[in-house]
């Protein structure tokens, strides 16, 4: 569900008590974990943290006036998303699947790049900081940049 908010704190706010409680957890967890370079804004309308253009001038292939996404964390009408675009590189994928039977019982939801929880006490705190930790935004724009570059080859 897309906001109109232009702050994290907007964003926040204009939440039921509930997901506020959750999405700033998330939020927090991104805060202390995600390693240094990567910048938390409003993306698509979600919390997100991006490649900011000082560190990537290229910016997003989509919308170069855009910096390069990384996750965005969202309150959705039935669930609650983390929207992560380096779940699309195998190796992490499933080193997360993998742990994530460590972590819960339930089957996982997950798209290309979303984890979907339908409630707040379904969010592996510890796990998502885990996840957070493992790509530094060199090695992002390494990977996005593979794949950009496969792409336009195969065209």
């Amino acid at each position: 569900m897309s906001t109109k908010s232009v702050s994290v704190k907007d964003y926040l706010t204009s939440l039921p008590e509930d997901r506020q409680k959750i999405i700033s957890e998330i939020r927090d967890v991104f805060s202390k974990n995600l390693p240094k370079g990567f910048e938390e804004t409003i993306s698509y309308g979600m919390i997100g943290y991006v490649v900011p253009h000082s560190i990537y001038p290229d910016g997003y292939h989509c919308d170069p006036k855009l910096p390069l996404p990384f996750i965005n964390i969202a309150s959705q009408k039935n669930h609650i998303a983390i929207y992560h675009m380096a779940m699309y590189d195998d190796k992490l994928r499933s080193w997360f699947e993998t742990e994530w039977k460590k972590y819960s019982d339930k089957k996982l939801d997950i798209g290309k790049s979303c984890i979907k929880f339908k409630k707040p006490k379904d969010v592996p705190i510890k796990l998502i900081g885990e996840l957070a930790k493992k790509i530094k935004p060199k090695e992002w724009i390494d990977y996005y940049e593979s794949v950009l570059n496969t792409t336009k080859k195969k065209k």
